[in-house]
């Protein structure tokens, strides 16, 4: 996936910044609003590792647990034709629906 960082279990969207030459990093998939930057990829790095762990510091003081951006569990509503196919299509590689969906999802999102 092309402008991402991750660390700790964070993803973060990363954009070039043309009026202040600067490159620009939002922790993306949590409610609360983190962001960082840095002139060069080195220090965008030691700023979203150092946002990271103010994030995690400022959560234990205040009493918060930090959020993640995934529990691992998905609902979805779809249409029972699709649902009916993709169970069809789950048992002709023999796996469970949800083995066919993981992996799926992701070839989709290139994991």
């Amino acid at each position: 996936m092309k402008n991402v960082m991750t660390c700790k279990g964070y993803t973060a969207r990363i954009e070039f910044d043309q009026r202040d030459n600067i490159f620009i990093g939002k922790i993306i998939g949590i409610a609360d609003n983190i962001t960082f930057h840095g002139e060069t990829v080195k220090e965008l790095r030691a700023d979203f590792e150092a946002a990271i762990e103010h994030y995690v510091a400022d959560c234990a003081t205040t009493g918060r647990t930090p959020l993640k951006a995934a529990s691992g569990k998905i609902m979805l509503r779809v249409s029972p034709e699709i649902h009916a196919r993709a169970l069809a299509m789950a048992k002709t590689t023999g796996k469970s629906l949800n083995q066919w969906a993981e992996e799926v999802l992701g070839k989709a999102a290139h994991v």
